[in-house]
């Protein structure tokens, strides 16, 4: 009887430890301002001939941009900027994309909207993009 309570005590124990270890996420928004900073204002200014400061759009806005995850018009996709295989692409010649090489895609994309959020129009801190 002891060992069948010592055993479903050990199993309760060990499925709660689960749950917690699967939490989600706390994004890290200084993280994203680097990225955000350093790779995607460096593209729009040299792509685009301007770049985007968070502060141009309120959090609803860039919510509702974040989930339509379209990029260039619509061309392709957001997370495609943020994804693996664009920072390794860019490494050589930018040093956040070098820097955050190994961080996971989604992790990265919650950094990034962490910090435009943060930085929009109506946010905690609204930022530009110096």
């Amino acid at each position: 009887m002891k060992t069948r309570q010592l055993l479903l005590t050990a199993l309760a124990a060990g499925l709660l430890g689960a749950s917690f270890g699967a939490a989600a996420y706390d994004a890290d928004w200084k993280r994203g301002r680097i990225y955000y900073r350093s790779v995607c204002t460096a593209c729009h200014a040299a792509q685009t001939g301007g770049s985007i400061a968070p502060s141009t759009m309120t959090m609803a806005q860039w919510e509702s941009y974040l989930k339509a995850d379209k990029h260039a018009a619509g061309k392709d996709s957001l997370r495609r900027y943020v994804g693996k295989d664009y920072r390794a692409g860019i490494r050589s010649q930018n040093k956040a994309a070098d820097k955050f090489a190994d961080v996971p895609d989604a992790e990265l994309l919650e950094d990034v909207k962490a910090f435009v959020i943060k930085g929009a129009k109506d946010g905690d801190a609204p930022a530009s993009c110096s």
